[in-house]
């Protein structure tokens, strides 16, 4: 599969360090960011047509991914 976009590393490439200790020490946050994996990965793969459907399912996985995006912003301190 080709390079996914919005990958946690790379939307918060500055807090790199913050992201790892808050992932290997607080399961909250490491559930958090597993889960924005799946959903990204599930729109990655939605928008490249591997696994298509329909816009109202798209547009409800990328609200997902925001709200998760922004829970996990939050709880880095950033």
């Amino acid at each position: 599969m080709p390079h996914t976009p919005h990958e946690l590393p790379e939307e918060f490439p500055e807090h790199a360090d913050r992201f790892h200790e808050l992932k290997t020490s607080d399961n909250h946050f490491a559930k958090l960011a597993d889960e924005y994996h799946e959903v990204n990965r599930a729109v990655h793969r939605a928008e490249t047509d591997v696994e298509p459907t329909d816009d109202r399912h798209m547009q409800n996985m990328r609200k997902q991914r925001m709200i998760l995006k922004d829970e996990i912003w939050r709880m880095m301190g950033a």
